[in-house]
This record gives structure tokens, sequence and C-alpha cells, in this order.
């Protein structure tokens, strides 16, 4: 009977302590740069975005929304994540697309509008303060 209780514990406590295999990593972001940066020459109308590598699981996404605030989101996609495929921008630059799973994802909030991903962006927080952007976690 020790036995069959021991098993179970062991058991229950092997499936419990399992990392989430659908998530995002979490890593540090710290990016600024300047608007004026040319890199970021997109942000300055509404509708712009970029895409900056280096920073996030697969790099980053900001996008300058129409009321004029700012997103950022990380380009790894939410769909099988630990493939860290990275989202590319589509024409218009009003979603965005997985090429791995054929995935796409509004820039307005990060959400999937096609599947098979079920999960938004992950959302960095993101302010623009005296012509300079800050992005974080």
């Amino acid at each position: 009977m020790k036995k069959i209780i021991l098993l179970l514990a062991v058991s229950l406590t092997f499936f419990s302590c399992g990392k989430d295999a659908g998530a995002i990593p979490d890593v540090a972001v710290n990016f600024q740069a300047a608007l004026t940066d040319p890199r970021l020459a997109a942000l300055n109308v509404p509708g712009g975005a970029v895409l900056i590598a280096g920073y996030g699981v697969a790099g980053l996404i900001l996008y300058r929304e129409a009321d004029g605030s700012y997103a950022a989101y990380d380009r790894c996609s939410t769909y099988m994540p630990q493939n860290h495929c990275a989202v590319t921008l589509d024409a218009g630059n009003f979603t965005c697309t997985d090429p791995c799973s054929g995935s796409k994802f509004s820039l307005i909030d990060g959400t999937p509008v096609k599947a098979p991903a079920t999960k938004a962006l992950k959302a960095y927080n993101i302010v623009v303060s005296n012509y300079e952007v800050y992005v974080s976690n």
C-alpha cells in the first residue's frame, strides 16, 4: 500500500511541475531609440510598423496605431513558440504572418486573425516621450 501511495505522489509531482509548452519565454527586453533613428522612420505615420532584431525571443514589432499610440510585440509566433518562428509584416502593416504555420495576427492588439494560432502575440510596454521610444517588460 505504501508503494502505491508513493508511486501516486511521485506521479502527481512529475505531471504537475511542467513548463507551459505554449508560452513565449520571458526574456529581458530593454530597447531604446530616438524617433529620428532611420530604423524607426515608418513610425512617423499612423499605421506604420517596423521590425527590430536582437530583442525579445525573435525580435520586436513596433506599431503606430491610427490614434497615434504605439504597440510593441515579440515577433515569436504563439503557435508552437518553441520553434521561435518570427512573424513577418504583411503588406499594409495591419497584420503579420507566421511563415511556419500561416497564422496571422492583428497589429492593433496582437490577437490571432487566422488559425491555427489561438493566443495573442506577447506584448511589451512601450513609452514614447521626448522623441524617444522605450520598450521594456
